[in-house]
């Protein structure tokens, strides 16, 4: 059974701001990096610009992005039917892209990202 509701939101921004602090350390940063990045997204209800750190995964102009108990988190839902752009900081560089999100049979949530635009 998983975690169902959603986070505190106090308990979210501490965790965000020490994993961004993570990946910007000089010591840290370089490894961290390698396996978080940060997205930017523009929220679909509320038009307001989202930043949050999350776990990837990049196959040439192909990132994916398992969502970790994704019923408590809302950030995903603003990709699926058609997706929507967003941003990625990968290698220190924003990469532009389309986030798809899907859900499968079991619940599981993974983000999509074709690199470049439209998928």
């Amino acid at each position: 059974m998983g975690y169902r509701g959603p986070l505190p939101k106090n308990a979210v921004d501490r965790v965000n701001t020490c994993v961004g602090a993570l990946r910007t350390s000089a010591r840290w940063g370089p490894l961290v990096r390698r396996h978080l990045t940060q997205i930017t997204y523009t929220g679909r209800r509320s038009g307001r610009t989202f930043s949050t750190p999350v776990g990837y995964q990049r196959a040439g102009d192909v990132v994916t992005i398992g969502v970790r108990m994704p019923d408590a988190k809302s950030w995903w839902r603003n990709f699926t039917g058609d997706g929507a752009p967003l941003t990625l900081d990968l290698g220190g560089t924003g990469h532009t892209g389309h986030a798809v999100a899907r859900r499968d049979a079991k619940g599981r949530v993974t983000v999509t990202v074709h690199l470049g635009g439209e998928a």
